[in-house]
């Protein structure tokens, strides 16, 4: 019995569809060869060459000239922070291809204009708003974790344990993001890198002032000497002075942050009301050559009103 030359088309055609979005897979979301752990033990395992090897356990983000650009510049320092291991220029791959398709897919249904904006959404402020949001969660998390992390640190210190034991038993007993931070910073000790500069590595990895505090300590510690438990547990008591000062202050501007959302919030809820209630409100008056200068004028005023608003609510502290 003979097989009819279509089936064996279909056949070729369902194991080529199958190959291709296996091999999207694997270029882009093999979580094994990107995972923290995994680059750590290859790098220790002797199969890397040494710089190599340093490279991945530092993480060191390059800075090529398109980081000039506002925003995407900031994208691979920010993944960086959020823990996350794919290449940025995966991510600007797989935006572009999400624009595209969203763009493709919705221009016959919605108009080029609206599936522009859609496309947009989809592929540049979806992913950014995505990894903004999980690098402040881990970076928030690191903050307060710290603290315990330099007591654990000044204990292991003062019972006579040495530095690189300590940062070991603080990687092994505390949670994430924590313990992967200070495993790296073993973990390039190991392989040869000095504690000063790998605390540094970390403290820029991280980029909050209490890591930059931390590394100057050990630096200063490193190079004059010193009791180092003591500057350890008086930095950690100097950190969560700082929380206590930021919780305060978020109460006492929680009222005006309240504020300001709503009164951000109120030109779009007009907006959206008129045209539920009205909807030939707007559009009459379309064809007017003015129509178009004022909305953008409207857009501009609101904008600014919603940025000036967050500065005068938000606080550095």
């Amino acid at each position: 019995m003979t097989m009819e030359p279509r089936y064996i088309l279909y056949f070729a055609i369902l194991v080529s569809v199958v190959l291709f979005f296996e091999g999207i897979r694997q270029m882009f979301f093999d979580e094994n060869a990107n995972d923290p752990k995994t680059q750590r033990l290859r790098a220790l395992s002797g199969g890397d060459q040494v710089e190599t090897a340093m490279a991945q356990l530092r993480r060191k983000v390059d800075r090529p000239a398109w980081t000039r650009i506002p925003i995407l510049g900031q994208l691979p320092g920010r993944m960086a922070q959020a823990g996350l291991t794919i290449s940025p220029k995966r991510v600007f791959v797989m935006s572009g291809l999400a624009m595209g398709v969203t763009l493709f897919l919705g221009s016959p249904f919605v108009g080029i204009p609206v599936a522009a904006l859609a496309a947009v959404f989809v592929g540049f402020v979806a992913p950014v708003g995505y990894i903004n949001i999980v690098r402040n969660r881990r970076v928030d998390a690191f903050s307060r974790q710290l603290p315990d992390a330099l007591d654990q640190m000044k204990r292991g210190l003062s019972v006579g344990h040495p530095v690189n034991t300590t940062i070991r038993a603080v990687a092994s007993n505390m949670p994430d993001p924590v313990a992967t931070e200070f495993q790296r910073m073993a973990d390039q000790v190991v392989y040869g890198d000095s504690l000063p500069d790998a605390i540094e590595d970390m403290a820029r990895r991280m980029d909050i002032e209490d890591t930059y505090y931390l590394a100057a300590s050990i630096r200063i510690q490193h190079g004059t000497g010193g009791n180092l438990a003591a500057m350890l547990a008086t930095l950690s008591t100097v950190i969560r002075n700082r929380f206590a000062m930021r919780r305060r202050i978020k109460a006492v501007s929680s009222e005006g942050r309240i504020s300001a959302i709503l009164l951000s919030a109120l030109p779009f809820v007009m907006y959206v009301g008129t045209l539920l209630t009205a909807p030939d409100y707007y559009t009459s008056v379309q064809d007017d050559p003015l129509f178009y200068p004022m909305c953008a004028a409207i857009l501009f005023f609101v904008i600014g009103n919603g940025l000036i608003l967050r500065r005068l609510v938000n606080f550095k502290y």
